[in-house]
This record gives structure tokens, C-alpha cells and sequence, in this order.
């Protein structure tokens, strides 16, 4: 079986330099050095003893990543989804891998606990954050290394990576008034949601920029379905004709795709009686009838942000002190044929 002394030879470095490499200890060796010893490591076939490795450490090379719960109407979340694959090919690239697992919603401490207790994980991301999220406190209590992908309490000091929702709503508002649009009415998660508190805000804003009212009869709040969708369209439908919204910002693609649906039920066409724009870009969204507008969140740069933040955590010395880092990352706005709009405004 070939060994790290094989490897230095094949790579002509020092066997110094390969266990460098190995322990991605990148500041000590050069890029090119590098390539050279992992193409040495490929070709000869070599495997290292990894847990010896870590145990030589102190060091499990895991990140915790807790799985989010599975929604109560079946629908798996799109976003999330594509999240985890970006986070753990960011992981990978630092030397590191994801650690999943799953937790009971009526004790989340459980899980992150046994994990630090048994040196399981070297830190954590989390995401699906709350306004009081039980397991930031924790963990802020413990002194253990996390980043969340996602907001808190404005009073805990952490750091956090998360997408700009109030300046990409805004955005994708002030497209609708730009193209003419006074009565702009908005789908909404209920209040209690952070991340839906943030992209009303800017729809909010982007109203009172222009000028514009905030009429509460524009604001239709629900759970993350496309039946919420249906049952907005329904009900701004039901006003006289002269009431009714001529664009709808919709703060999820599914509840776009139920507005869609009901559209198509009614006889309005999107597109062109009715400007509809989404969030999330769900991979289905651009073919839809008619193509979904909507914003779509950076999710490989939310990913690397999160893993290179806390991979400087981690590189501190016995948890030396790091600054508290928080990063907002714009959405970005695709513009497709829902956003047309050729009615009598």
C-alpha cells in the first residue's frame, strides 16, 4: 500500500510538505505545490489514515448541519435543497464534510449537545433561523463555533450569512412601479416569520419611495402553499373591477404557481391582465405559461461565505477571539413574461 513517503517522492517534495497539503494547511505551500501533491496522491493511489489524523488533531474535520424538517403539506423546499448541496461542495473544498442530522422540533439542544460532548463536529451552520432561535443561544452560551445562514435576536452578537430579502423585494416592487403599476398587492407569510418580515419590508418601502399607500386590503397572508396563492386571487377578485391589483409581488414561487393556476381557473391571463413576480427561482419557474419572474436567491455565494467564515472560526487557536461577521447578499431579479402587464392601468 503506498505511503506518504511514496507520495513525496512521486510529488519530488518534502514529506513535510505533503502532510501540508494532506491537513490543508494551504498558507504553508503554494498553489502549484499543492496540485502537484494531490496529483501525486491520485496517481499513486494513495489513502490516508484520516481518523488517525484527526485523532493526532484533535480535529474531526465535520461541520454540523442539522436536516430541516420535512413541511407539513409534503412539499419539499426547493431552496433548501439546492443549499445543502452548495454548503457540503463548499465544505469539501475546504477540507472539510458535512455532518447531517435531524433533531425533535420540541427540543432542538438535544442533538447539538451530544454532538459537542462527543467531539463529533468541529462547528455548526444553521439555517432555518428564528427570531429567538433556541440553539444560537445555546451555542453562544457554549462558545462553540457556528454561522448561521440566516437572522436572530438583533441583540445577540453572531455571526450570520444571509440573502438581502428586503432589497430584493424592493426591487422587484419598484420594476412594477416603473412600468406603470399604482395598485401592487403583496402574498405574504404570516408576521411571525423573520425571513418574510424582511421581504415585506421592502415591498413596504418600495411603496412608500413612490408614494404609494399601503392599503392592508393588498396584503394576503398564509402558509407557504400554492392554496395560499389560490385563495389570494380569489380574493382580490372578488373586489369591483376598479380595486382590483394590477401586479402581485408573491413571496414564494409555489405560492406564485398557485396563483397561476387560479388565473388560468378564472380565464386572466398572467402576463397580460394580471404582472405576477415570485421568489426563489424554483427550478420549474421559467417553464411555466407563462415563464415565472422572480428573484432568485445566490445560493453557491451564500454557501462559500458560510464555510469560509467559519473556517476562519475554526482556525483561531483554542477558540481564540474572531470578529462577528454578518453578511446581507442581494438576490438577483430575473424579469420574464409574468411581469408584462397590458391592461387599462
Amino acid at each position: 500500500m503506498p505511503t506518504i513517503k511514496d507520495v513525496a517522492k512521486e510529488a519530488g517534495v518534502s514529506i513535510a510538505t505533503v502532510s501540508y497539503v494532506l491537513n490543508n494547511k494551504a498558507a504553508a505551500v503554494s498553489e502549484e505545490t499543492r496540485r502537484e501533491v494531490w496529483r501525486a496522491v491520485e496517481k499513486i493511489g494513495y489513502m490516508p489514515n484520516v481518523t488517525a489524523r484527526n485523532l493526532r488533531s484533535s480535529q474531526s474535520r465535520l461541520i454540523g448541519y442539522a436536516w430541516h424538517a420535512p413541511p407539513p403539506n409534503g412539499l419539499l423546499n426547493d431552496v433548501l435543497e439546492h443549499f445543502t448541496f452548495f454548503l457540503a461542495q463548499a465544505a469539501e473544498q475546504a477540507g472539510y464534510h458535512l455532518l447531517t442530522f435531524t433533531y425533535p422540533t420540541d427540543n432542538p439542544i438535544r442533538m447539538y449537545d451530544e454532538l459537542i460532548r462527543t467531539g463529533r463536529v468541529d462547528g455548526f451552520i444553521l439555517a432555518s433561523t428564528q427570531e429567538h432561535d433556541t440553539r444560537i443561544r445555546y451555542l453562544l452560551d457554549k462558545r462553540f463555533p457556528f454561522i448561521a445562514f440566516g437572522r436572530s435576536n438583533p441583540d445577540w452578537d453572531f455571526s450570520w450569512v444571509d440573502t438581502d430579502g428586503e432589497a430584493g423585494v424592493r426591487a422587484a416592487v419598484d420594476l412594477l412601479i416603473k412600468r406603470g403599476h399604482t395598485r401592487i398587492a403583496m402574498i405574504a407569510w404570516d408576521e411571525g416569520s423573520l425571513t418574510g418580515r424582511f421581504r415585506f419590508q421592502g415591498y413596504a418601502a418600495a411603496l412608500r419611495q413612490a408614494g404609494l399607500s399601503l392599503r392592508p386590503d393588498y396584503i394576503f397572508r398564509g402558509e407557504h402553499s400554492d392554496r395560499t396563492g389560490r385563495d389570494a386571487l380569489t380574493y382580490w377578485w372578488a373586489m369591483p373591477p376598479d380595486e382590483r391589483p394590477t401586479a402581485i409581488f408573491a413571496i414564494s414561487d409555489l405560492i406564485a404557481v398557485g396563483v397561476i393556476h387560479e388565473a388560468a381557473r378564472c380565464g386572466i391571463e398572467i402576463g397580460r391582465d394580471l404582472a405576477l413576480i415570485g421568489h426563489d427561482n424554483v427550478p420549474l419557474s421559467e417553464f411555466l405559461s407563462p415563464p415565472l419572474a422572480t428573484l432568485e436567491q445566490p445560493l453557491d455565494r451564500i454557501a462559500s461565505a458560510l464555510i469560509e467564515n467559519l473556517c476562519d472560526v475554526l482556525a483561531k487557536p483554542n477558540g481564540g477571539k474572531h470578529p462577528v461577521r454578518q453578511v446581507l447578499i442581494p438576490p438577483r431579479l430575473l424579469v420574464r413574461a409574468s411581469a408584462n402587464f397590458v391592461g387599462d392601468r
